[in-house]
């Protein structure tokens, strides 16, 4: 399977090698997607924050699968076709996005919740994962 990836600007080849040669998540889906996520680093352990603009908690779906992460939307039917649109700027269309997450976080510990228009996902770091001291005898 090819994987084709659309840069758009030197700043985005940037980001997409440099998250494409981290090991703390990795991209498993293969399509084209533009759409806003944001993915941190803590002490605690991992965070993503999916814009989930106009959506309802119960429209949108978190699956877990081994180390895959998924999030994914599918657009209803019946939207307002028939209203006249003066300007359409808020993205409601479906989505199915994924990564492979590393095994230093534990992900049966993950938690979702919706603020805002954000969907927040947090995952914290394995216990064994996290540093520890050893006494010395």
């Amino acid at each position: 399977m090819t994987h084709l990836q659309l840069a758009h600007t030197p700043f985005d080849i940037l980001v997409r090698n440099f998250f494409e040669q981290d090991s703390t998540f990795d991209k498993v889906n293969h399509r084209a997607v533009n759409h806003p996520v944001d993915i941190w680093e803590d002490d605690e352990g991992l965070c993503l924050e999916v814009a989930c603009v106009g959506l309802d908690k119960t429209d949108v779906e978190v699956d877990i699968e081994d180390d895959i992460l998924k999030v994914f939307y599918n657009k209803k039917d019946g939207s307002n076709e028939s209203a006249h649109y003066h300007y359409r700027g808020v993205k409601k269309s479906s989505f199915d996005l994924g990564w492979k997450i590393a095994r230093r976080f534990d992900l049966t510990k993950a938690n979702a919740s919706m603020e805002n228009g954000l969907l927040i996902i947090t995952v914290p770091i394995s216990k064994s994962a996290k540093p520890k001291s050893l006494k010395i005898q």
